[in-house]
């Protein structure tokens, strides 16, 4: 029988508040195999490391029980120190004795009870597992990156400036992302494009990136070392080779000023054919199919005028959409994000009147390449305002919408605040209605104290209705820190809405097998020590895709999964974990149920034998094809059927 050593974690206080340690590991020593048990205040220091691995030699054990915390927390940790001890990684088993057992209970006794019950188990099992060891792939050296705003730009400069291929796919026709739609950025107000445009110069011109804008992602497969991406290709129907980026093809448009512009926010109208921004990348026209006579109705008046206006003879009707595949060894994701539609409250009035914006299209007013050319006007009259009211957390902080803090919506106020008072004086009133002022980050609080002491009005509460009255808007307000109603008239209002996962994000996760977190945004592997990482190995992700994040998190978000991404490709090889599928070629019929079921694409049918076959780098032991397996000859090493009725059987 195999000698089996038992080390039980006290957790500091985090397991021994609520279990008596010492008593489990006095019980441990009477249980079959085991030939060691003991406890200690940390297991997983220094010091808990060497009594293990002493232990093991001392008492040549051949298996290693830790009762402890989550494995997902520590297991690859006492998987190394069991393997620097002389014992097989996979001869290590976990017991959770914190976040099982002791957080779920209140009774010491009854946890404690409990906690001798999965130590049991976990020894039963230990005596049963298998010594395994991994096998080896071939890494491809190159990245994808999935999103082209400033976090994925980032992440590709980064991996790209280590020595390693990197392929950018954005979807839209220009990268930039929100980033290129802003005026200026806090707490410094710096200009938003004298930031951004040398960053998207220099990842469109370096030579270890290839841009692919107006391209989606169809398909993942493979696994970490070894990705194939489909990619998908929209035809721009102009020639990009030729195309100088002169717009005289936009100016000529017969469907000009008619076509709702998203990127100014649908304040200002463009053409069927258009260039984004003037500071896009690349600076292509791009034939919209959706508006254009030619694509919709195979003709133009009589012929487009946009080809009589291009000089270089770049529009070509007959492109079609092209499809390619990527091989890729990581993946960063860096998606960003979308604002919440204020239409879903109705109280504020944003579908009622035109003088209720957001503070993104606010941020379109203000920019000199905006629609108006930096003149903040009313969208209904064009007159200058008056007075402006900022309403803070709309949407956001509220349990029957959002239930998290949009982290930019202050500083984004407050910085809109001080560039109103430059354009439009001294005299213009400027209310601020707000739920609490959050200045997170270095330089926000200070750039806090600076703006409200001019001459600003803030309210602390939330208006229970924006409404209409000749002119003017009317908001109630009852302001907490007064305890007094307030009745503010004012000719603008400004909604700072949520931040919300991108209306894509669910297909994109899917594609990629990535998990969502309940708020619907990206969810990392774990918060505090592995932020960057997703539960798909290889794949990782950065931005406002995973969370509300400013600028600078943003970056330094996209930089920190640039290195991660880049372990990987600077490794020759990979070791594949072993803790897989497998299937019994004596009982297998070759039905193909697995085949089918295998959302990893790990399973294949041998067409001589007619047996299913497990591809060890794509297999990431799910189980699905276990459970579905009808004839039993699916199984998964070190966690067989056997060894969960033993455990169950020790448990009861």
């Amino acid at each position: 029988m195999k000698r089996l050593g038992v080390f039980v974690c006290h957790c500091g206080i985090n397991i021994s508040s609520m279990v008596d340690v010492e008593d489990v590991a006095e019980y441990a020593k009477g249980l079959d195999g085991v030939e060691v048990s003991t406890d200690y205040k940390y297991m997983c220091s220094d010091v808990g490391a060497t009594l293990i691995k002493d232990s093991i030699k001392e008492h040549d054990l051949g298996g290693v029980v830790v009762a402890c915390c989550s494995p997902r927390m520590h297991e690859h940790t006492f998987r190394k120190v069991t393997q620097d001890g002389g014992v097989n990684a996979y001869n290590l088993e976990i017991a959770n004795i914190r976040e099982q057992c002791s957080w779920a209970h209140t009774d010491k006794v009854r946890a404690t009870e409990k906690a001798k019950a999965l130590v049991r188990a976990a020894a039963t099992k230990a005596l049963m597992n298998e010594s395994l060891e991994s096998s080896r792939t071939k890494v491809t050296q190159e990245a994808l990156v999935v999103g082209g705003g400033i976090a994925g730009i980032q992440a590709a400069l980064d991996i790209a400036d280590m020595g390693f291929k990197v392929h950018l796919v954005e979807k839209e026709t220009s990268i930039g992302g929100r980033m290129s739609q802003l005026d200026k950025t806090f707490p410094t107000l710096d200009c938003s494009s004298c930031i951004l445009t040398p960053k998207m110069m220099e990842v469109a011109n370096h030579p270890k990136v290839e841009l692919l804008t107006y391209t989606e992602i169809v398909s993942v497969e493979g696994s970490i070392g070894n990705y194939r991406v489909k990619v998908k290709k929209k035809p721009r129907y102009v020639d990009v080779d030729r195309c100088t980026g002169c717009n005289d093809c936009a100016l000529a448009c017969r469907m000009k000023d008619r076509v709702e512009d998203d990127f100014n926010m649908k304040m200002w109208n463009r053409g069927a054919i258009y260039i984004p921004f003037p500071q896009a990348i690349p600076l292509k026209a791009t034939v919209d199919p959706e508006s254009c006579l030619m694509l919709r109705f195979g003709k133009c008046g009589d012929g487009p005028l946009c080809v009589d206006a291009c000089e270089a003879g770049a529009i070509d009707f007959d492109q079609k959409e092209e499809e390619m595949e990527i091989n890729v060894g990581s993946i960063v994701v860096a998606t960003g994000y979308d604002l919440m539609d204020p239409e879903s409250i109705y109280e504020y009035g944003y579908a009622r009147s035109k003088d209720v914006i957001t503070t993104l299209e606010l941020e379109r007013l203000i920019s000199s390449s905006g629609p108006t050319r930096g003149k903040v006007v009313l969208p209904s009259s064009g007159e200058r305002p008056e007075s402006i009211t900022f309403i803070l957390c709309v949407g956001s902080r509220d349990e029957t919408r959002c239930s998290w803090c949009c982290r930019v919506g202050c500083m984004t106020a407050l910085k809109q605040m001080s560039l109103l008072r430059e354009e439009l004086g001294e005299g213009v009133e400027i209310n601020i209605c707000y739920t609490d002022i959050r200045s997170i980050g270095k330089g926000h609080e200070e750039f806090y104290r600076a703006i409200r002491g001019k001459n600003t009005n803030f309210f602390r509460g939330r208006p229970s209705e924006v409404r209409e009255e000749g002119d003017h808007l009317r908001i109630d307000l009852f302001d907490t820190t007064t305890n007094k109603l307030f009745e503010i008239h004012t000719r603008m209002v400004v909604l700072v809405p949520a931040i919300v996962p991108r209306s894509d994000s669910e297909d994109l996760a899917r594609t990629l097998n990535l998990s969502r977190s309940g708020d619907g945004f990206l969810l990392e592997a774990h918060p505090k020590l592995r932020p960057m990482d997703t539960f798909v190995n290889g794949v990782f992700i950065a931005g406002c895709c995973q969370g509300p994040k400013d600028i600078s998190d943003s970056v330094s978000q996209a930089s920190g999964a640039a290195s991660r991404a880049a372990i990987i490709l600077s490794q020759d090889e990979l070791e594949n974990d072993p803790l897989i599928a497998w299937v019994d070629p004596e009982i297998c019929v070759g039905c193909g149920i697995c085949i089918e079921i295998c959302p990893y694409s790990a399973r294949s049918l041998n067409e001589f034998t007619n047996i299913a076959e497990v591809d060890e780098a794509l297999c990431t032991g799910c189980g699905s094809c276990i459970a579905s397996c009808p004839s039993n000859a699916s199984t998964h090493k070190n966690f067989t059927k056997q060894q969960i009725i033993q455990m169950v059987d020790n448990i009861l």
